[in-house]
């Protein structure tokens, strides 16, 4: 019951945050500022723990975030962040982030995509992958790549609940269980 409760929250506050971005006529520019700043909040234990951290005042929380986000990040995007961090719901930022880059995307007819690399990935790889999960799958996806040195080489895609690991990392492990 606490996870659907805790869900239906998350979804309420991504259709919150798609109805102020769609207001201010720049959806696409806030979902990808936010998708950078969800990029940033996983690779960073110390930034996820500061935005969860009860103990740590709300209006220093925010700071951090008008901090991470100066410098051009559309209005709207820093009023969202800020949403969510006035609301205590700090810890669940990058869970809202994906609610808001799926629903948006939903709306669109396609899914996202998340892959992690250890190097980035250029435009045409994504486009490649893109095609690629479109002709086995039949499903249109949006690509959302994230640089991840845990992953040693190769890419880890998540699209859903699916994942697709198709790392080294994984490999080598599947080679030792093999060998046994």
């Amino acid at each position: 019951m606490a996870d659907h409760l805790a869900a239906e929250s998350v979804g309420d506050y991504a259709d919150a945050v798609l109805a102020v971005a769609r207001a201010e006529r720049a959806a696409g520019e806030v979902e990808s500022e936010l998708a950078r700043f969800a990029a940033a909040l996983r690779v960073s234990t110390e930034l996820q723990s500061a935005l969860a951290d009860p103990v740590i005042d709300v209006e220093r929380r925010m700071r951090i975030c008008d901090d991470l986000l100066a410098g051009g990040a559309h209005k709207a995007t820093k009023a969202v962040v800020s949403m969510v961090i006035a609301a205590g719901r700090g810890g669940e930022l990058a869970g809202i982030i994906d609610a808001v880059i799926d629903r948006a995307a939903a709306g669109r007819n396609r899914r996202v995509a998340r892959v992690r690399s250890a190097v980035e990935l250029s435009a045409d790889q994504k486009a490649r992958l893109a095609s690629a999960i479109k002709a086995s799958s039949g499903i249109d996806v949006e690509i959302h790549a994230l640089v991840d040195p845990g992953v040693v080489g190769g890419i880890v895609t998540e699209i859903g609940d699916d994942v697709i690991d198709g790392s080294v990392r994984s490999r080598l492990q599947q080679m030792r269980s093999d060998l046994g």
